[in-house]
């Protein structure tokens, strides 16, 4: 079933079981501002909800993947609400219910994350808290929060350790050079750089191939990695061992085993 959903800053569209969000503010280099970060937030859970999506792509429109926060426009209205424009301005609590990285992180279904341009600050954050990150040839990374006298606000130091080791991360974070893709795909920021025409073809592919898998054993295995995260071995491979247990009781397994056997494509149907 294909359907989409329109709203000026945000699209949403799904075709084929793969779920499109763009960020769509090309002229604010897709600033997340106004309601754009519930509506990103909104559509991530909606594609997690729909059983007929079993892959999630967030891009951008124009040039720009994201840069980060509309800072400008949101001091802008505190200080017309309030008749300042300080730090005291800016909200104190995060709900991680409507905080894209946290929605993004906790999504059960994969999600791929096709940078068209330049993902800075927030956006970058975005970014490497999706699953696999595909790069056009012009896009890069810009890890600029220190120059601006804040930190990664968005899981950035936690999440690029993680993936780069604690040496990589410290400089990355402490120095904040941009980053072009050849830089990230050699440190493993991404998995792919591609000629920028090419970048939404290659992702809607690699999200096909995902989609074509038995898609609650690609949530399973999506939940134990995460889990993984802060778990000891032992305790991981018991947690393994029961979701394996409960996987082979699916229908999916069992078209899985006689696909196989029957040496033909599987028809997963997601029970």
């Amino acid at each position: 079933m294909d359907n989409s959903t329109e709203n000026a800053d945000t699209l949403y569209e799904v075709e084929d079981g793969i779920a499109t969000i763009t960020l769509n503010r090309p002229d604010q280099m897709n600033t997340l501002g106004g309601s754009m970060m519930e509506l990103v937030s909104d559509y991530m859970n909606e594609a997690e909800r729909d059983n007929d999506v079993r892959v999630i792509i967030l891009t951008g429109a124009g040039r720009m993947f994201c840069a980060g926060l509309d800072v400008v426009s949101a001091q802008s209205r505190a200080g017309s609400q309030s008749g300042t424009n300080t730090p005291a301005s800016i909200p104190v609590s995060l709900n991680v219910k409507t905080f894209p990285p946290a929605v993004i992180f906790n999504c059960e279904k994969p999600v791929i994350c096709a940078l068209n341009g330049a993902a800075a600050g927030f956006g970058m954050d975005m970014a490497l808290c999706c699953d696999i990150r595909i790069m056009a040839q012009g896009a890069k990374f810009a890890p600029t929060p220190v120059k601006r006298g804040i930190v990664p606000e968005s899981g950035g130091t936690w999440v690029l350790p993680r993936l780069v080791g604690w040496e990589k991360a410290a400089e990355i974070i402490y120095r904040a050079k941009n980053m072009n893709a050849d830089e990230c795909k050699e440190l493993g920021l991404c998995a792919h750089v591609v000629p920028d025409e090419e970048l939404m073809p290659f992702a809607k592919a690699l999200a096909n191939d995902i989609a074509a898998n038995a898609p609650l054993a690609v949530q399973s295995a999506k939940r134990l990695m995460r889990m993984g995260l802060a778990e000891q071995f032992n305790d991981h491979v018991h947690h393994v061992y029961m979701n394996f247990l409960q996987l082979m009781r699916t229908e999916d397994a069992k078209e899985g085993m006689t696909s196989f056997a029957q040496k033909r494509s599987a028809d997963f149907k997601g029970r």
